[in-house]
């Protein structure tokens, strides 16, 4: 199992509190001054100014983060290596196609994925309107800048619901494989819609190594390769990013909204003991075939909800 320690400020250190604090558990080992679960990685911060990652997926957490590691001045890194997929210098002035996703560590509700486009011209606008990383954005929020921005950029919305997901991954896809296919065709569909529009490039908020998001795709008949950059917390670096991010935050909360509607009960984001305990009761309601088209199924809480059930712990 990965584990990755830095040492990081008292500011940082709360932002990335905030930044999971969908994740933030209610148990604390001794030392600790949070606690995060995802599905793939386990997030410890210290009183001492470290923060652990441990899990599957702890490289890729502790990467958007590891710029702030206060211990690199001891232990100087080597330069960031210029690749091919290296983002260009003035970015953040360019004209730039940017993609993300939401809801990848959360139990129930779909995975969306946003591709949006946003012109040099249009960047003020943006800002004006209020696009920013939407990890800082409360959901109100994030409501109402996608609605006002819709209709101001061209934009490929993609969602892959519950039973879609859980029969891709029953047949042995990998998260990592599902997201690149669909960044890969919601990239192909808002390429169509700009019919030959000049852009600069586009940037995919990073989530595997670029080899292997185009190991991902290999198979597909249309694959988007030309000026594609990759980077961690890409929202910050382009506003198209962050565009995109809010958009398919936007659609996320509109698909929760209505999973809720369908059973009868408000369903919580995240994957944590609350989750558990919302699906325990849905067990208990509706059945535990209620899960397969709610939840990503093969999440932890599944089984976590099947205990409280079995106990009767509702």
């Amino acid at each position: 199992m990965a584990n990755v320690v830095l040492k990081v400020s008292e500011t940082i250190m709360q932002e990335i509190k905030n930044n999971y604090k969908e994740h933030l558990q209610a148990k604390l080992p001794p030392g600790s001054t949070f606690t995060v679960k995802t599905p793939f990685c386990t997030i410890t911060a210290y009183k001492s100014g470290k923060i652990m990652f441990q899990g599957k997926s702890a490289e890729q957490e502790a990467a958007k983060w590891i710029s702030y590691d206060l211990t690199a001045g001891s232990n100087p890194k080597k330069p960031k290596k210029t690749t091919a997929y290296s983002i260009p210098n003035n970015i953040e002035q360019l004209s730039f196609i940017g993609s993300d996703e939401v809801g990848t560590g959360d139990y129930f509700g779909p995975i969306t994925v946003a591709a949006a486009f946003c012109e040099t011209n249009k960047l003020a606008l943006l800002k004006e309107l209020g696009v920013q990383d939407s990890k800082n954005l409360k959901d109100k929020a994030i409501i109402e800048i996608a609605k006002n921005i819709l209709s101001v950029i061209p934009y490929s919305l993609l969602i892959l619901d519950n039973k879609k997901y859980n029969n891709l991954q029953k047949q042995g896809m990998n998260q990592g494989k599902m997201k690149a296919l669909l960044h890969n065709k919601a990239l192909l569909h808002l390429l169509k819609k700009l019919e030959g529009q000049e852009y600069d490039g586009i940037l995919i908020d990073q989530f595997v190594q670029p080899d292997a998001y185009f190991k991902y795709i290999a198979d597909q008949h249309e694959q988007v390769k030309d000026k594609v950059y990759f980077e961690t917390k890409a929202e910050q670096v382009h506003l198209s990013v962050a565009a995109a991010s809010i958009i398919a935050r936007y659609a996320f909360l509109k698909e929760m909204d209505k999973l809720s509607q369908t059973v009868g009960t408000t369903l919580p984001k995240g994957a944590g003991a609350h989750v558990d305990l919302v699906a325990a009761q849905l067990i208990d309601t509706k059945g535990e075939g209620i899960l397969y088209h709610t939840t990503k199924l093969h999440f932890a809480n599944t089984d976590k909800a099947k205990t409280l059930y079995k106990r009767k712990q509702l």
